[in-house]
């Protein structure tokens, strides 16, 4: 059974997608400029956040990621649908 989204579901979601776009063309920089101390400070500023907002969605809505990769609630919620790229 699909439970109901409220706005923040969505809302977070696409913080991450936001988040995740940035911290991939920071990674392709870093590929070939692994010196820039700025874009390294970016990049981990961007882990960071990163990490508050999948903290924050995994708290309220259950796991973005399985196999051991993200913490499970009583009961297993992985199998919770939708599942993040099923919206």
């Amino acid at each position: 059974m699909q439970k109901m989204l409220d706005e923040n579901y969505y809302k977070l979601l696409h913080e991450l997608q936001a988040v995740d776009f940035v911290l991939v063309e920071l990674n392709l920089y870093l590929d070939t400029h692994p010196g820039d101390a700025n874009a390294i400070q970016q990049f981990n500023q961007y882990s960071q956040l990163r990490h508050q907002i999948a903290h924050k969605y995994e708290s309220q809505y259950g796991p973005l990621k399985n196999f051991g990769q993200s913490y499970s609630g009583t009961p297993f919620n992985w199998i919770d649908a939708p599942w993040p790229w099923q919206v």
